[in-house]
């Protein structure tokens, strides 16, 4: 294996691993941003259909492995 040798011509900035020369790269602030426009607040919250659906879910999840911890004790 050789040694890499440094490169003697000043103007050849590139990264090693092909990057790009420093003076083009875009400050690290300017990607932040959380998305276009001014912030609105949300006016309407969850459906009444999901949020009861998402209850009745979980209830009967529960009452299940309640069930379950009954009939493992008898």
């Amino acid at each position: 294996m050789s040694a890499r040798v440094p490169d003697p011509d000043p103007r050849n900035t590139t990264q090693p691993q092909g990057g790009v020369p420093p003076g083009e790269t875009p400050p690290g602030e300017s990607s932040t941003g959380s998305g276009a426009g001014p912030y609105r607040p949300l006016t309407r919250g969850w459906g009444k259909g999901p949020l009861v659906l998402i209850c009745l879910v979980a209830l009967a999840c529960a009452l299940f492995f309640l069930a379950y911890a009954v009939m493992l004790n008898v």
